[in-house]
């Protein structure tokens, strides 16, 4: 392929829709707006709901910004996970650290760390390294006889 084989996107290339530019363009005279009434005058504002109170109203608003707002969570931390099952590839006595995980493809994406959950079973020891354990896992790694690390972000 080289720079002179490159082309706009045809589905973005598309012309958009004039209106309004008489009856043989198609969309004349009413311009698609079908006959008179409150949607073909333009008359309608965002969020309005033909009298009835908007959504935006009938929500209870958010005051400040915190973890706990409405259980939003603006600043939840997004983990990639692991479960135990999954540790079972490595031999026994291996360091198990965020590196060797992107390397074996269980992890595709850090995200904000990567947590271990606690499916299956481990049947050999191993030190984990991760940002964060469930304790089920955190059980399952220590009782197959391993030890679990909590790394620093």
């Amino acid at each position: 392929m080289k720079l002179t084989d490159l082309r706009p996107n045809q589905a973005r290339a598309k012309a958009r829709k004039r209106v309004g530019r008489g009856h043989a363009a198609g969309q004349g005279k009413t311009c698609g707006r079908g006959q008179k009434g409150q949607k073909a005058r333009d008359s309608i504002k965002p969020g309005f709901e033909g009298g009835q109170t908007p959504l935006f109203r009938r929500l209870p608003s958010l005051r400040g910004q915190s973890n706990k707002a409405h259980n939003i969570g603006l600043f939840r931390k997004q983990y990639a996970v692991v479960n135990v099952e999954s540790l079972n590839r490595f031999e026994a006595g291996t360091v198990v650290d965020v590196d060797l995980l992107e390397a074996t493809r269980l992890v595709r994406n850090r995200r904000d760390g990567v947590k271990i959950l606690g499916r299956g079973s481990l049947d050999r020891p191993l030190t984990v390294r991760a940002h964060a354990f469930s304790a089920a896992a955190r059980a399952a790694i220590e009782q197959a006889g391993g030890t679990v690390e909590v790394m620093e972000r």
